[in-house]
């Protein structure tokens, strides 16, 4: 046994492959154990290592054990996952990822592999970006495992699938398609992991980097798939028969295929009574038409239309325009680009700060402009409820899209007035008409017109009523509930 000893004061072939590979990174550890019985060779990566795994539940069986090859680890270390390779590239792909390295002598050709991982993540909060006042109060994480474990929460059905896959040469991020195998479509399900396989990309931080590179089409400034921090909207989405896409590092989740419709639906509308909810329903809707429509309508009848203002009108635009060198398109443009300046630096600072930036700058710029003359203060209230009337949108994305498409629209009302607003707009329905979100119609139900699905769109009507799942995602079971049984009310002396 002395003579054995002296053999392995040498790195086997192996190991030192592995050594000089690394060895460059500080953080990488390869150290030598003289002191168990057999004898071996331990590397890994110091900073995504859980040393207390380490030391409770992987050394003390090494120090004790007496083993005769590598394969005989799997016999000694207990609810532990363990790979023997020999191959160098999966050896180098598991070191990185939180596995250490095991090998006793230089002739076995092989290592063993133990996973060993530590998880630095944050507890589960409430929703910051979709908070509702009804309803939980859970979001998802940056641990894909977490978010994996509220889906599951939420629907302990065999039927819910994972498929994992990684993405990004060098950050080899890990990405889960989430599906229900017995309603959802399959083709939504191949279309969604070809896509995925197919990314070529070194970096992967985020799920939006995946969202925007297989959506249907990169060019379209409106969002083609739902992203939400909602465990309880994922569930649900999953059992209208969509798929739900999440990755590693992540705390959004992308929900595929979805439509223009969805983009103004809260999930908190499900939690409140259909009459309320489909009145919220048709504000939000009318919020974003006045948002993007009052400032361009303004511009248009200043420059172009003055017949069409009512005389006692008339009278009050004048007076507030007396003292206005700019032109209306000017006045409007300053106007919207001092909002956005101020949401931008809002979002950037502080919340404290970013709160009194947005309320002391919005009172004092806004003031101030009005008495020296650069605006008129019927416009400054106009795009100070445009700009309110865009916050109810539910969706970020879809807000951020709102913003953009206002100064087309500007542009249009000034070149050729109200014919020029007619005419951005059946640009803007022309786009949206050929826009698609996994090859399903973006518009839909409005094109084509699926009467069905107009229940739960501009409008939600009971839950009585919902009997059937969305008719554009084909699913498999199309059917939610029995809808006469749920119909019929007996009481219990019926």
């Amino acid at each position: 046994m002395a003579n054995w000893f002296k053999k392995e004061d040498k790195k086997p072939r192996l190991t030192e492959e592995i050594y000089q590979t690394f060895r460059k990174s500080e953080d990488f550890i390869c150290q030598f154990n003289k002191q168990a019985i057999r004898p071996y060779w331990i590397c890994y990566q110091r900073n995504i290592i859980d040393t207390k795994t380490i030391n409770e539940q992987i050394l003390p069986y090494l120090l004790y054990a007496k083993v005769y090859s590598i394969r005989d680890l799997k016999a000694i270390i207990p609810n532990k996952e363990i790979v023997i390779s020999k191959n160098p590239r999966e050896i180098e792909d598991k070191i990185l990822q939180g596995s250490i390295m095991i090998q006793f002598h230089k002739s076995d050709g092989y290592c063993a592999l133990v996973d060993a991982v530590k998880f630095e993540k944050r507890s589960v909060n409430s929703p910051e970006v979709e908070f509702s006042v009804t309803g939980p109060k859970e979001a998802f994480v940056e641990s894909l495992d977490t978010n994996l474990n509220l889906i599951r929460k939420r629907l302990p059905v065999p039927e819910l699938r994972v498929k994992e896959l990684t993405v990004g040469k060098l950050s080899k991020t890990k990405v889960a398609v989430v599906y229900i195998e017995d309603i959802v479509e399959k083709e939504n399900v191949q279309t969604v992991l070809q896509r995925i396989s197919d990314i070529d990309f070194d970096q992967i931080s985020d799920s939006s980097y995946i969202s925007q590179m297989i959506v249907d089409n990169t060019n379209s400034p409106f969002p083609q798939m739902l992203e939400t921090e909602r465990p309880d909207r994922v569930a649900s989405v999953l059992v209208e028969g969509k798929v739900v896409v999440l990755s590693e590092g992540s705390p959004q989740a992308i929900i595929t295929p979805t439509t223009l419709v969805e983009f103004f639906s809260s999930f908190e509308d499900y939690f409140l009574n259909w009459y309320i909810a489909s009145f919220v329903r048709l504000l939000r809707l009318f919020s974003v038409i006045f948002s993007i429509l009052i400032t361009p309508i303004y511009v248009a009848v200043l420059t172009y239309h003055h017949e069409l203002i009512p005389r006692d009108l008339l009278a009050t635009l004048v007076i507030s325009r007396r003292e206005v060198p700019l032109p209306p398109i000017l006045e409007a443009l300053f106007l919207e680009i001092v909002i956005e300046l101020l949401r931008e630096a809002g979002a950037r600072l502080p919340a404290k700060v970013g709160q009194t930036i947005g309320i002391v700058g919005g009172i004092v710029i806004g003031t101030a402009s009005v008495e020296a003359g650069l605006t008129s203060n019927v416009l400054l209230i106009m795009v100070a409820l445009a700009a309110l009337a865009s916050f109810t949108t539910p969706v970020y994305t879809m807000g951020n899209t709102i913003r953009i498409i206002r100064f087309p629209f500007l542009i249009f009302s000034q070149l050729w007035g109200l014919i020029g607003i007619v005419l951005c707009f059946c640009f803007l329905l022309a786009h949206l008409i050929r826009l698609t979100s996994l090859g399903r119609p973006f518009l839909e139900p409005i094109y084509p017109l699926r009467v069905g699905d107009l229940k739960d769109a501009f409008i939600r009507l009971p839950y009585s009523q919902l009997a059937k799942r969305p008719g554009y995602l084909r699913p498999e079971d199309k059917k939610r509930f029995n809808q006469k049984k749920a119909e019929t009310k007996k009481d219990i002396d019926e």
